[in-house]
Protein backbone atom coordinates (compact mmCIF):
# COMPACT_ATOMS: atom_id res chain seq x y z
CA UNK A 1 0.00 0.00 0.00
CA UNK A 2 1.24 3.48 -0.84
CA UNK A 3 2.08 5.94 1.92
CA UNK A 4 -0.52 8.68 2.42
CA UNK A 5 1.42 11.47 0.64
CA UNK A 6 2.31 9.26 -2.32
CA UNK A 7 -1.27 7.98 -2.47
CA UNK A 8 -2.65 11.52 -2.59
CA UNK A 9 -0.40 12.34 -5.54
CA UNK A 10 -1.50 9.15 -7.30
CA UNK A 11 -5.16 9.96 -6.60
CA UNK A 12 -4.71 13.49 -7.98
CA UNK A 13 -3.04 12.11 -11.08
CA UNK A 14 -5.94 9.70 -11.67
CA UNK A 15 -8.52 12.47 -11.27
CA UNK A 16 -6.67 14.60 -13.83
CA UNK A 17 -6.61 11.98 -16.57
CA UNK A 18 -10.27 10.89 -16.59
CA UNK A 19 -13.56 12.75 -16.47
CA UNK A 20 -15.05 10.70 -13.62
CA UNK A 21 -14.16 7.77 -11.34
CA UNK A 22 -16.31 5.60 -9.09
CA UNK A 23 -15.16 5.02 -5.53
CA UNK A 24 -14.71 1.34 -6.30
CA UNK A 25 -12.50 2.03 -9.33
CA UNK A 26 -10.31 4.43 -7.37
CA UNK A 27 -10.08 2.03 -4.44
CA UNK A 28 -8.99 -0.77 -6.78
CA UNK A 29 -6.35 1.35 -8.51
CA UNK A 30 -4.92 2.60 -5.22
CA UNK A 31 -5.20 -0.69 -3.32
CA UNK A 32 -7.26 0.79 -0.49
CA UNK A 33 -10.85 0.74 0.76
CA UNK A 34 -13.59 3.06 -0.49
CA UNK A 35 -13.60 4.64 2.97
CA UNK A 36 -9.92 5.58 2.55
CA UNK A 37 -10.76 7.03 -0.85
CA UNK A 38 -13.39 9.27 0.76
CA UNK A 39 -10.86 10.37 3.39
CA UNK A 40 -8.25 11.15 0.75
CA UNK A 41 -10.78 13.12 -1.33
CA UNK A 42 -11.42 15.23 1.74
CA UNK A 43 -7.68 15.92 2.10
CA UNK A 44 -7.45 17.02 -1.54
CA UNK A 45 -10.35 19.41 -0.99
CA UNK A 46 -8.59 20.82 2.07
CA UNK A 47 -5.55 21.49 -0.15
CA UNK A 48 -7.70 23.52 -2.55
CA UNK A 49 -8.56 20.94 -5.22
CA UNK A 50 -12.26 21.22 -6.22
CA UNK A 51 -13.37 17.57 -6.27
CA UNK A 52 -17.07 17.07 -6.98
CA UNK A 53 -18.90 13.99 -5.75
CA UNK A 54 -22.01 12.34 -7.22
CA UNK A 55 -23.87 10.27 -4.63
CA UNK A 56 -25.49 6.87 -5.10
CA UNK A 57 -24.41 3.40 -6.21
CA UNK A 58 -23.29 4.69 -9.61
CA UNK A 59 -21.84 7.83 -8.10
CA UNK A 60 -18.25 8.92 -8.33
CA UNK A 61 -15.70 11.73 -8.19
CA UNK A 62 -14.42 14.21 -10.68
CA UNK A 63 -11.98 17.14 -10.61
CA UNK A 64 -14.00 20.28 -11.30
CA UNK A 65 -12.90 23.75 -12.42
CA UNK A 66 -12.08 25.99 -9.48
CA UNK A 67 -11.47 29.67 -8.78
CA UNK A 68 -7.67 29.24 -8.94
CA UNK A 69 -5.31 27.08 -10.95
CA UNK A 70 -4.16 24.12 -8.82
CA UNK A 71 -0.82 22.32 -9.38
CA UNK A 72 -0.92 19.83 -12.24
CA UNK A 73 0.74 16.44 -12.43
CA UNK A 74 2.18 15.53 -15.84
CA UNK A 75 3.65 12.27 -16.98
CA UNK A 76 6.89 12.27 -19.01
CA UNK A 77 5.24 12.47 -22.44
CA UNK A 78 2.86 15.21 -21.33
CA UNK A 79 5.71 17.28 -19.84
CA UNK A 80 7.72 17.03 -23.07
CA UNK A 81 4.66 17.97 -25.15
CA UNK A 82 3.93 21.03 -22.99
CA UNK A 83 7.57 22.20 -23.11
CA UNK A 84 7.76 21.89 -26.89
CA UNK A 85 4.38 23.61 -27.24
CA UNK A 86 5.37 26.53 -25.01
CA UNK A 87 8.56 26.97 -27.02
CA UNK A 88 6.55 27.10 -30.24
CA UNK A 89 4.02 29.59 -28.84
CA UNK A 90 6.89 31.85 -27.75
CA UNK A 91 7.77 32.40 -31.43
CA UNK A 92 4.23 33.39 -32.48
CA UNK A 93 3.01 36.99 -32.56
CA UNK A 94 -0.13 36.47 -30.44
CA UNK A 95 0.66 38.54 -27.36
CA UNK A 96 1.64 35.75 -24.93
CA UNK A 97 5.27 35.20 -25.88
CA UNK A 98 6.84 36.40 -22.63
CA UNK A 99 4.32 34.49 -20.50
CA UNK A 100 5.08 31.34 -22.48
CA UNK A 101 8.79 31.80 -21.83
CA UNK A 102 8.38 32.19 -18.07
CA UNK A 103 6.16 29.11 -17.96
CA UNK A 104 8.76 27.23 -20.01
CA UNK A 105 11.54 28.32 -17.64
CA UNK A 106 9.58 27.02 -14.64
CA UNK A 107 8.89 23.71 -16.33
CA UNK A 108 12.45 23.11 -17.52
CA UNK A 109 13.82 24.01 -14.08
CA UNK A 110 12.15 20.95 -12.51
CA UNK A 111 12.46 18.63 -15.50
CA UNK A 112 14.76 15.60 -15.11
CA UNK A 113 17.83 15.74 -17.35
CA UNK A 114 16.49 12.93 -19.54
CA UNK A 115 13.33 14.88 -20.34
CA UNK A 116 15.28 18.08 -21.06
CA UNK A 117 17.35 16.09 -23.56
CA UNK A 118 14.15 14.83 -25.20
CA UNK A 119 12.84 18.40 -25.55
CA UNK A 120 16.19 19.55 -26.98
CA UNK A 121 16.22 16.64 -29.45
CA UNK A 122 12.76 17.56 -30.73
CA UNK A 123 13.79 21.18 -31.24
CA UNK A 124 16.97 20.19 -33.06
CA UNK A 125 15.08 17.79 -35.31
CA UNK A 126 12.41 20.33 -36.27
CA UNK A 127 12.58 22.40 -39.45
CA UNK A 128 10.65 25.63 -39.98
CA UNK A 129 9.53 27.40 -43.15
CA UNK A 130 12.12 30.11 -43.99
CA UNK A 131 11.11 33.55 -42.74
CA UNK A 132 9.24 32.20 -39.69
CA UNK A 133 12.00 30.48 -37.75
CA UNK A 134 12.81 31.36 -34.14
CA UNK A 135 16.11 33.21 -34.09
CA UNK A 136 17.74 31.66 -31.04
CA UNK A 137 17.72 29.25 -28.13
CA UNK A 138 14.42 29.32 -26.27
CA UNK A 139 16.06 28.09 -23.07
CA UNK A 140 18.18 31.25 -23.03
CA UNK A 141 15.04 33.35 -23.52
CA UNK A 142 13.45 31.45 -20.66
CA UNK A 143 16.32 32.40 -18.34
CA UNK A 144 15.85 36.08 -19.20
CA UNK A 145 12.07 35.90 -18.81
CA UNK A 146 12.39 34.18 -15.42
CA UNK A 147 14.78 36.91 -14.22
CA UNK A 148 12.25 39.56 -15.26
CA UNK A 149 9.41 37.77 -13.48
CA UNK A 150 11.49 37.28 -10.33
CA UNK A 151 12.96 40.84 -10.34
CA UNK A 152 16.46 39.33 -10.32
CA UNK A 153 19.58 41.03 -11.65
CA UNK A 154 21.10 39.50 -14.77
CA UNK A 155 24.69 39.26 -16.02
CA UNK A 156 25.70 38.42 -19.59
CA UNK A 157 28.30 39.10 -22.26
CA UNK A 158 27.04 41.39 -25.02
CA UNK A 159 28.50 41.93 -28.48
CA UNK A 160 27.63 45.02 -30.50
CA UNK A 161 27.93 44.94 -34.31
CA UNK A 162 31.63 44.94 -35.17
CA UNK A 163 32.62 45.01 -31.50
CA UNK A 164 33.97 42.63 -28.89
CA UNK A 165 31.96 41.04 -26.05
CA UNK A 166 31.46 43.24 -22.98
CA UNK A 167 30.16 42.11 -19.61
CA UNK A 168 26.85 43.76 -18.70
CA UNK A 169 25.14 43.85 -15.31
CA UNK A 170 21.45 44.69 -15.60
CA UNK A 171 18.05 44.87 -13.99
CA UNK A 172 15.87 43.25 -16.69
CA UNK A 173 12.54 44.98 -17.18
CA UNK A 174 10.80 43.64 -20.26
CA UNK A 175 11.18 41.31 -23.26
CA UNK A 176 9.85 42.50 -26.61
CA UNK A 177 9.63 40.58 -29.86
CA UNK A 178 9.65 42.16 -33.32
CA UNK A 179 9.53 39.84 -36.29
CA UNK A 180 12.15 37.14 -35.74
CA UNK A 181 14.12 39.18 -33.18
CA UNK A 182 13.84 39.54 -29.40
CA UNK A 183 14.97 42.56 -27.37
CA UNK A 184 15.59 43.03 -23.66
CA UNK A 185 14.74 46.41 -22.14
CA UNK A 186 16.82 46.74 -18.97
CA UNK A 187 18.49 49.16 -16.57
CA UNK A 188 22.26 48.97 -17.09
CA UNK A 189 23.82 49.20 -13.64
CA UNK A 190 27.31 50.07 -14.92
CA UNK A 191 26.04 52.88 -17.19
CA UNK A 192 23.27 54.02 -14.86
CA UNK A 193 20.77 54.28 -17.71
CA UNK A 194 18.18 52.34 -19.69
CA UNK A 195 19.50 50.11 -22.47
CA UNK A 196 18.03 47.84 -25.15
CA UNK A 197 19.82 44.56 -25.93
CA UNK A 198 19.25 42.17 -28.79
CA UNK A 199 18.87 38.81 -27.10
CA UNK A 200 20.65 36.89 -29.86
CA UNK A 201 23.77 38.95 -29.05
CA UNK A 202 23.63 38.06 -25.35
CA UNK A 203 25.89 35.19 -24.26
CA UNK A 204 25.78 33.16 -21.04
CA UNK A 205 22.95 35.11 -19.45
CA UNK A 206 22.75 34.14 -15.78
CA UNK A 207 20.70 35.46 -12.85
CA UNK A 208 22.87 36.75 -10.00
CA UNK A 209 20.49 35.95 -7.16
CA UNK A 210 20.31 39.65 -6.21
CA UNK A 211 16.77 41.06 -6.22
CA UNK A 212 15.81 44.57 -7.34
CA UNK A 213 12.78 46.83 -7.14
CA UNK A 214 11.36 47.53 -10.64
CA UNK A 215 12.00 51.09 -11.81
CA UNK A 216 9.49 53.42 -13.39
CA UNK A 217 9.51 52.94 -17.16
CA UNK A 218 10.54 56.24 -18.84
CA UNK A 219 7.67 56.39 -21.32
CA UNK A 220 4.06 55.24 -21.30
CA UNK A 221 4.45 53.60 -24.70
CA UNK A 222 7.29 51.19 -23.97
CA UNK A 223 7.15 49.57 -27.40
CA UNK A 224 7.57 52.90 -29.22
CA UNK A 225 10.38 53.86 -26.85
CA UNK A 226 12.25 50.62 -27.54
CA UNK A 227 11.69 50.86 -31.30
CA UNK A 228 13.26 54.33 -31.35
CA UNK A 229 16.29 53.09 -29.43
CA UNK A 230 16.67 50.11 -31.76
CA UNK A 231 16.58 52.33 -34.83
CA UNK A 232 19.05 54.87 -33.46
CA UNK A 233 21.55 52.49 -31.87
CA UNK A 234 20.78 48.89 -32.68
CA UNK A 235 21.54 48.82 -36.40
CA UNK A 236 24.72 49.40 -38.34
CA UNK A 237 22.87 51.31 -41.11
CA UNK A 238 19.98 53.74 -40.56
CA UNK A 239 17.76 55.59 -43.00
CA UNK A 240 14.62 57.66 -43.46
CA UNK A 241 12.25 57.13 -46.36
CA UNK A 242 9.07 58.79 -47.55
CA UNK A 243 6.41 56.19 -48.39
CA UNK A 244 3.47 57.21 -50.55
CA UNK A 245 0.94 55.09 -48.69
CA UNK A 246 -1.19 55.57 -45.55
CA UNK A 247 0.70 55.07 -42.28
CA UNK A 248 -1.77 52.36 -41.19
CA UNK A 249 -1.16 50.42 -44.42
CA UNK A 250 2.62 50.53 -43.92
CA UNK A 251 2.33 49.58 -40.24
CA UNK A 252 0.25 46.51 -41.16
CA UNK A 253 3.02 45.26 -43.46
CA UNK A 254 5.96 45.96 -41.13
CA UNK A 255 8.05 42.96 -40.07
CA UNK A 256 11.10 44.89 -38.83
CA UNK A 257 11.49 47.67 -36.23
CA UNK A 258 10.51 51.03 -37.73
CA UNK A 259 9.22 54.40 -36.54
CA UNK A 260 6.31 55.66 -38.65
CA UNK A 261 5.21 59.31 -38.74
CA UNK A 262 2.05 60.22 -40.61
CA UNK A 263 2.50 63.14 -43.02
CA UNK A 264 -1.00 63.15 -44.49
CA UNK A 265 -3.71 60.65 -45.38
CA UNK A 266 -1.65 59.10 -48.17
CA UNK A 267 1.97 59.67 -47.11
CA UNK A 268 4.18 58.78 -44.13
CA UNK A 269 7.80 59.13 -43.10
CA UNK A 270 9.51 55.93 -41.96
CA UNK A 271 12.71 55.79 -39.92
CA UNK A 272 14.29 52.36 -39.97
CA UNK A 273 17.56 50.46 -39.84
CA UNK A 274 19.30 47.23 -40.76
CA UNK A 275 22.62 45.44 -40.76
CA UNK A 276 21.96 44.63 -44.44
CA UNK A 277 20.95 47.62 -46.64
CA UNK A 278 20.35 45.34 -49.65
CA UNK A 279 17.88 43.28 -47.67
CA UNK A 280 16.24 46.46 -46.40
CA UNK A 281 15.85 47.79 -49.95
CA UNK A 282 14.28 44.50 -51.05
CA UNK A 283 11.87 44.59 -48.11
CA UNK A 284 10.81 48.16 -48.94
CA UNK A 285 9.88 47.10 -52.49
CA UNK A 286 7.39 44.67 -50.95
CA UNK A 287 5.35 47.54 -49.50
CA UNK A 288 3.82 47.99 -52.94
CA UNK A 289 4.15 51.77 -52.78
CA UNK A 290 6.36 54.53 -54.19
CA UNK A 291 9.35 55.11 -51.86
CA UNK A 292 11.78 58.05 -51.68
CA UNK A 293 15.03 57.85 -49.69
CA UNK A 294 15.35 61.01 -47.56
CA UNK A 295 18.43 59.99 -45.56
CA UNK A 296 20.72 56.99 -45.92
CA UNK A 297 23.35 56.77 -48.64
CA UNK A 298 23.85 53.03 -48.15
CA UNK A 299 20.15 52.39 -48.69
CA UNK A 300 20.13 54.58 -51.82
CA UNK A 301 23.09 52.63 -53.26
CA UNK A 302 21.34 49.37 -52.36
CA UNK A 303 18.30 50.50 -54.38
CA UNK A 304 20.61 51.21 -57.36
CA UNK A 305 22.02 47.66 -57.15
CA UNK A 306 18.54 46.18 -56.79
CA UNK A 307 17.21 48.18 -59.75
CA UNK A 308 20.09 46.92 -61.91
CA UNK A 309 19.31 43.32 -60.99
CA UNK A 310 15.60 43.79 -61.68
CA UNK A 311 16.31 45.43 -65.02
CA UNK A 312 18.67 42.63 -65.99
CA UNK A 313 16.09 40.01 -65.00
CA UNK A 314 13.37 41.70 -67.07
CA UNK A 315 15.73 42.23 -70.01
CA UNK A 316 16.65 38.57 -70.20
CA UNK A 317 13.00 37.72 -70.96
CA UNK A 318 12.58 40.56 -73.46
CA UNK A 319 15.54 39.38 -75.51
CA UNK A 320 14.69 35.68 -75.35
Amino acid sequence: MLQTSARLLELLSLLQIRREWTSADLAERLGVSTRTVRTDIGKLRALGYPVDARPGVAGGYRLAPGTAMPPLLLDDDEAVAVAVGLGAVATWQIGVAETSLTALAKLEQVMPAALRRRVAAIREATSVVPGTEPAFDLSGLGVVAAAIRGHERLRFAYTKPGGIPEQRHTEPQRLLSWGPLWYLFAWDLDRDDWRVFRVDRMVSAAPTGARFRPRLIPEEDLVRHVVRRIIRAGWHYRAQVLVHAPAATVAAKVVIPVDIEEIDASTCRVELGSDDPDGLALWLTQLGAYVEVIEGEELARAFDRLAARFQRAAGSIATA
